[in-house]
C-alpha cells in the first residue's frame, strides 16, 4: 500500500524522531510510504486566529502537494481533523472544492489508519512502564477516535496502562489558547498532570505531540518526573 505522509510544523522543527518512528511502524506494517519534501503546514495556526484569506493560500499549497495521493496519514489528529472538517468550508465556493473533499476523505490520523484501514495492530513493540493516555479534543471530537490507540497499546508487551480520572477533559493547550489564556491553560495542564501522577503513571501517552509539549511543560515547571510518548515513539520500542 502507498501511504503519503504528512509531518506536522511543530514535528517537522522540535519532534522529528516522531514522524521517524511513524515511517518505522508504517514500513512494518507493509506499507511503501512517500514523502513530499515540499510540503509544509496543513493552515491551521492563520485559520484559528481567523486569517482565512491568509490560511487558504497554505490551505491550497497542501492539496496540491498530496494531489493524487491514495492515503495520507500524519502523527497528529489535530492537523488531521482541520483537513477533515474544514477545508471543505474554506473551499466551499473555490475550484478546489471537489478536491478538498476528496483529500478530506484520503486523511488519517496514524492509529485510526493502523487499526481501521491496516487492520494491523501488533507491531513487536516492548516498553516495561506504567502508562496513562491522554485523549486529545481533536481525536476526540474532530477524529472520533478513541479505541484505537488504546487497542494498539494493549499490544505492547510489558506495558500496563491505567485510565486516569477526567481522561478527556482537554489539556488546556489549545494552540493560541495557551497564549491568551495562559493561567487557566496552566491550570489544566496541572490538573492532567495530578490526575495522571495520582495512578502513579510514570508515562504519558497521547496521539498529538501539541498536547504532550504542553504537559510537559507543567510537569517540568511542577517537578513532577513523568515522560511524555507519542504513540508512534511507543509502537516503534523495543525492536
Amino acid at each position: 500500500m502507498n501511504v503519503h505522509i504528512f509531518v506536522p510544523c511543530f514535528i517537522d522543527q522540535l519532534y522529528p524522531d516522531v514522524a521517524f518512528n511513524m515511517v518505522k511502524v508504517l514500513k512494518k506494517a507493509g506499507c511503501t510510504v512517500h514523502y513530499n519534501t515540499a510540503q509544509t503546514c496543513c493552515g491551521q495556526p492563520a485559520f484559528n486566529a481567523g486569517f482565512h484569506g491568509e490560511a487558504k493560500e497554505v490551505c491550497t499549497k497542501f492539496l496540491q502537494d498530496f494531489e493524487g495521493a491514495e492515503y495520507i496519514v500524519a502523527p497528529s489528529a489535530s492537523c488531521v481533523g482541520f483537513v477533515k472538517n474544514y477545508y471543505k468550508q474554506l473551499f466551499e465556493n473555490s475550484a478546489y472544492k471537489t478536491q478538498a473533499a476528496k483529500t478530506a476523505e484520503r486523511i488519517y490520523e496514524f492509529s485510526d489508519f493502523l487499526v481501521n484501514i491496516l487492520g494491523c495492530t501488533d507491531f513487536g513493540a516492548v516498553l516495561h512502564e506504567k502508562a496513562t493516555y491522554h485523549d486529545s479534543c481533536a481525536a476526540l471530537r474532530e477524529c472520533k477516535i478513541k479505541q484505537e490507540p488504546r487497542i494498539l497499546l494493549s499490544k505492547v508487551e510489558g506495558l500496563e496502562l491505567v485510565e486516569m480520572n477526567d481522561v478527556e477533559t482537554c489539556c488546556g493547550f489549545g494552540g493560541t489558547f495557551a497564549v491568551k489564556f495562559e493561567p487557566i491553560s496552566i491550570a489544566m495542564g496541572n490538573q492532567k498532570i495530578n490526575n495522571a501522577a495520582e495512578i502513579s503513571a510514570s508515562v504519558l501517552i497521547s496521539t498529538d505531540m501539541s498536547c504532550l509539549m504542553h504537559i510537559d511543560g507543567c510537569a517540568k515547571h511542577e517537578g513532577k518526573p513523568m515522560r511524555m510518548m507519542h504513540l508512534a515513539d511507543v509502537l516503534a520500542s523495543g525492536w
